[in-house]
């Protein structure tokens, strides 16, 4: 929760949400018009190569001892999970409608709770419950039998929510021992080996017109989080998070004036089904952070974590 002093300004965490949303619709719109020439591989790895210098300056003020971790393992398991993650979600957007992916991609937190409660013994509460049921019920929207998304493609995106909802799993086992800035550290440091060993049997050199693009997301990757964290810094996750939706009509416009995608009333009703849940959900779980001094783990997730 935010103090009571960063409550009083909900005008602030509006504006750090629209830069979090610019920076997820040009990292999709980049994504998009890189993988016309480039591998997803290569993409991954360019990404990462941006983000690891923009996080190099901080690690080494910081210094050894802040930046080292004894939990390695840890590490590498929860981002080769999201590197597939990664993977998923530039492969879908590459092929399928922008707004189809992003409607998709809300179904994560379903996931999250369901694997959370096999491995961390979360309790399923009624709410939960509930919104995972209406998570469910905007999947089947999206991809009713016989629409033109019933394809792999959709179901890799699927799977690429289901790999960040892992992550998340493992962030809260991390952040008992971690900073935040140290997890998104490692991730790029994790990945930046396998996205190099990956990408060099398929490497294309970049032509000058990519490197906008490029640049674009790997600095997005960076200032989604930041904007994000900001906006969390001035609301409490109830306030902010309904304002995530508005990536979908945001991305649906997009997609609609440069692809020339059409409007999908069912898509965007699914995606609306789907993060009803999760909103169901976060409110709840704000619900019992005011009546509890120990937070909940999943009051501080929010649908706008899955990228890290």
């Amino acid at each position: 929760m935010t103090s009571p002093q960063t409550q009083s300004q909900p005008l602030l965490a509006v504006l750090w949400m629209m830069g979090a949303l610019a920076s997820f619709t040009s990292m999709a719109v980049a994504a998009r018009e890189l993988t016309q020439d480039l591998s997803v591989f290569q993409i991954s790895f360019m990404r990462t190569v941006i983000c690891l210098s923009l996080l190099m300056p901080y690690a080494y003020r910081l210094g050894w001892q802040e930046m080292k971790t004894a939990r390695l393992k840890t590490h590498i398991g929860r981002n080769i999970i999201h590197f597939g993650g990664q993977f998923g979600w530039i492969f879908g957007v590459s092929v399928l409608p922008l707004a189809a992916v992003f409607s998709l991609e809300f179904s994560a937190p379903v996931w999250t709770a369901i694997l959370a409660a096999i491995f961390l013994k979360e309790k399923l509460t009624r709410i939960r419950v509930i919104s995972i049921a209406l998570g469910f019920a905007g999947i089947l929207v999206i991809l009713r039998p016989g629409s033109d998304l019933m394809q792999p493609a959709a179901f890799v995106v699927i799977g690429a929510a289901v790999c960040f909802a892992c992550t998340y799993v493992f962030t809260r086992g991390l952040a008992a021992t971690e900073s935040a800035f140290k997890i998104i550290f490692y991730m790029n440091l994790i990945q930046l080996p396998i996205g190099l060993v990956l990408s060099v049997p398929v490497w294309v050199t970049p032509d000058v017109e990519m490197i906008p693009f490029i640049a674009i997301l790997g600095i997005g990757g960076i200032t989604s989080h930041y904007s994000i964290a900001r906006a969390m810094a001035h609301a409490d996750a109830a306030v902010v998070s309904p304002l995530d939706f508005l990536r979908l009509p945001l991305v649906a416009v997009i997609g609609f004036m440069l692809y020339q995608e059409p409007w999908n009333p069912y898509v965007l009703i699914g995606g609306a089904i789907t993060f009803s849940g999760n909103l169901l959900n976060i409110w709840s779980e704000q619900k019992a952070l005011r009546k509890s001094p120990v937070p909940p783990l999943q009051a501080t997730e929010t649908a706008h974590e899955r990228r890290t």
